[in-house]
């Protein structure tokens, strides 16, 4: 239900993916879940939400350098089995890298059962900040991240999940 989700910046080029993979895998940890995206539209998110709250910390010339700059970089978000070791690993190699609480659910692969997740979120007010998921043979299991703005009151609503 509730899962701790590791987001790290890794390199945009070949071969990094691969190398993050190896180190987990020969610790003997399993990736779960994995999104990878192109850290500079993550970039531009940010800037357009500072813009709209007028919070801007600094010039406009400063943000268009970090915008290009950022498109050297990927942002990776993962769940793994097992946490702990992980983020020993990624301590002892040196990556940047943050943790965050969310809500990981298996699903039934059938019509309808993403909606009736994302319908329970919208009734109980819960705003989704992104997600994603697996997709697996009809009738299957599938694993869907979902990173509410209030984990609290998600993890209440799917205990059951």
């Amino acid at each position: 239900m509730i899962r701790t989700e590791i987001s790290l910046f890794l390199k945009n080029v070949p071969g990094e993916l691969a190398k993050l993979a190896e180190l987990m895998s020969k610790s003997g940890v399993n990736i779960d879940a994995i999104t990878i995206q192109d850290a500079s539209s993550y970039v531009q998110n940010l800037f357009e939400a500072r813009g709209k709250s007028l919070k801007r910390i600094a010039s406009s010339a400063s943000y268009s350098s970090i915008r290009r700059d950022s498109a050297e970089f990927a942002l990776i978000r993962m769940l793994v089995d097992k946490t702990d070791e992980a983020v020993a690993i990624l301590k002892e190699k040196e990556y940047l890298f943050d943790t965050k609480e969310l809500i990981a659910i298996e699903l039934e692969n059938t019509p309808g059962r993403l909606f009736e997740v994302t319908k329970k979120f919208g009734e109980e007010g819960i705003n989704i900040n992104y997600v994603y998921g697996s997709v697996s043979s009809s009738g299957g299991k599938c694993l869907f991240v979902f990173s509410p703005e209030d984990i609290e009151l998600a993890s209440k609503i799917f205990m059951k999940e």
